[in-house]
């Protein structure tokens, strides 16, 4: 892949970035997936799936391959998927969170996901997008955006393919790897990866 990012390595602002790339391809050869590069090019999240088609379960590793979320997606939950803490779903916990596809109930083209977190049903987030456009974004339980996605320009203007991503996180969020993993679902159900 290109070299894409807007910083060198040698760069201070590299440790505080809040925007990564993420490229929907797997680090394995003639792998699924995706891989996920902090603002100067170094690998920090990967999903790898050796499967041809889209997986029922997969795994959000850091780059040394420590599962961080397992996701699985529920049988008859017609595009429903469960998120778990590392691997948790052993353990017979229940899950971190839950992602269920609320667009069918829109009449426009506008696609949206509800992420409940474990059994607060006070707590959730949204993943809203359009159908057909890899561009997305993340709302909180106050509306407020904790991640935007579009789709990634060179430095010297370029648009990438559509399964080149920029995701950029808003000061204020504490835990990426969550929003990766909603990132890699919301790839899931979109048929991204």
């Amino acid at each position: 892949m290109a070299k894409v990012y807007p910083c060198t390595p040698s760069s201070s602002s590299c440790s505080s970035s809040k925007t990564y790339t993420i490229w929907m391809k797997s680090l394995v050869a003639n792998g699924n997936g995706f891989t996920v590069y902090d603002s100067c090019g170094r690998v920090v999240y990967r999903i790898d799936n050796y499967s041809n088609k889209s997986c029922r379960q997969v795994y959000l590793m850091d780059l040394h391959g420590n599962v961080l979320f397992s996701m699985f997606q529920k049988v008859f939950g017609f595009g429903q998927w469960n998120g778990y803490n590392k691997d948790d779903r052993v353990k017979n916990e229940k899950p971190f969170f839950e992602v269920k596809n609320c667009s069918k109930f829109l009449k426009r083209r506008e696609t949206e996901y509800h992420v409940k977190m474990g059994s607060d049903s006070c707590s959730f987030y949204k993943i809203k997008g359009t159908e057909g456009k890899c561009d997305f974004n993340i709302t909180d339980q106050q509306g407020r955006v904790v991640a935007e996605a579009k789709q990634k320009q060179s430095s010297s203007g370029v648009m990438l393919g559509q399964d080149v991503l920029s995701l950029k996180l808003e000061a204020h969020v504490h835990d990426h790897s969550f929003i990766m993993a909603l990132v890699a679902v919301h790839g899931l159900i979109t048929r991204k990866m």
